[in-house]
């Protein structure tokens, strides 16, 4: 087993599919925001006491519960100058830890608060990504997440397809899981699929395989936001042997890719720990996985931590990081072609880099 470092890891070039822009601002920027804003309901306006409020808050093993921690984050980010700036510091924080190409999603209905239209709110953020970018070495697409527990998603939909061209490459629902169904939102899904847009759908978090199931059945889902519950849909022998069902043989069998976020995972009750996480059944039986940050304020965790704990749990070596990421880039919502380009030109040579130069 290589014995990976920390260095090592944040060298690697590395792809993102599942954060959140509301989960994973800097601590200073939502103290200040607050302060330029108004905002009165901080519980700290010192960073690294905030920062750690986020933390325990969010590290309470329900996923609801995990949820109320973003009202403050989403409190401050009702301006178009709070948004660019969450999205560009996000485009920043990604490149510093080898991020060569993410995904980050957030719920525009969420920052009309201050006044902004939801147009004015997804022009905002992609701006703040361009910002973000210009420069580094990374690549950001932008997913509009409509809210499972609210009645907007087909208006999100219409939304992310007004800014396909300018960067939003995806919808996504998110949210509550257990009582809000995705296919209680299946006019949205289905205009996304008769304008040929890509879906992913947060399923198989918090609630079983019925949420999967449906999520891939009704609504057309590509990817699996987590899916970490499709393992109840595997048995295991006493030799360890392992018997797939229908619908984790169909997942396997489809390359379906599931966006699993081992610590906010954890966080969020999903799973029980890091050495007990899914992910390492599931990479076993070549589950089309992927690794991810969900939140990194709320989790504390960057990319290149989220690898350091699979390295420790699992062994994972510079070979598995590679098949991960190369994972998540087949698995991209970004052109083809453009896609293929980062793997030739990007990830595979930055992983032979590094192996030669740890041999």
């Amino acid at each position: 087993m290589d014995q990976l470092t920390q260095d090592v890891i944040r060298q690697a070039p590395k792809v993102l599919l599942h954060d959140h822009l509301d989960g994973s601002m800097r601590s200073n920027t939502v103290i200040e925001l607050a302060a330029e804003q108004g905002y009165q309901g901080l519980p700290t306006t010192d960073p690294d006491d905030l920062a750690r409020w986020f933390t325990r808050g969010a590290d309470r093993r329900n996923l609801e519960l995990y949820l109320e921690t973003f009202a403050h984050t989403v409190g401050v980010t009702q301006s178009r100058d709070g948004l660019m700036r969450a999205a560009a510091e996000s485009a920043e924080d990604m490149a510093a830890d080898g991020i060569v190409y993410a995904e980050v999603r957030f719920a525009p209905e969420l920052h009309t608060d201050g006044g902004l239209t939801l147009d004015e709110v997804v022009e905002a953020v992609l701006e703040g990504f361009r910002i973000g970018s210009d420069g580094r070495n990374i690549t950001v697409g932008t997913l509009c997440t409509a809210m499972r527990t609210a009645a907007r998603s087909f208006e999100i939909a219409e939304l992310a397809l007004r800014h396909r061209d300018e960067g939003v490459v995806g919808f996504d629902i998110a949210g509550a899981e257990a009582g809000f169904p995705p296919s209680r939102h299946l006019d949205a899904f289905q205009l996304s699929m008769r304008e040929n847009f890509h879906i992913t759908i947060h399923a198989g978090e918090a609630f079983g395989l019925p949420s999967i199931a449906e999520a891939l059945h009704y609504c057309g889902a590509e990817r699996l936001g987590h899916g970490v519950r499709i393992v109840d849909d595997i048995t295991l022998d006493p030799d360890g042997r392992a018997h797939l069902g229908r619908l984790a043989s169909y997942v396997r069998d489809c390359r379906v890719p599931l966006e699993m976020c081992p610590t906010s995972n954890v966080n969020t009750g999903a799973a029980t720990s890091i050495d007990e996480h899914p992910i390492g059944l599931l990479r076993r039986l070549r589950f089309r996985v992927t690794v991810n940050t969900d939140n990194r304020l709320m989790s504390d965790v960057q990319l290149s931590d989220e690898f350091m704990k699979l390295h420790q749990a699992f062994g994972y070596d510079l070979g598995d990081m590679e098949w991960l990421t190369l994972n998540a880039m087949k698995s991209a919502f970004w052109p083809f072609e453009q896609r293929l380009a980062i793997i030739n030109e990007v990830i595979k040579p930055g992983y032979a880099r590094l192996r030669a130069s740890n041999l």
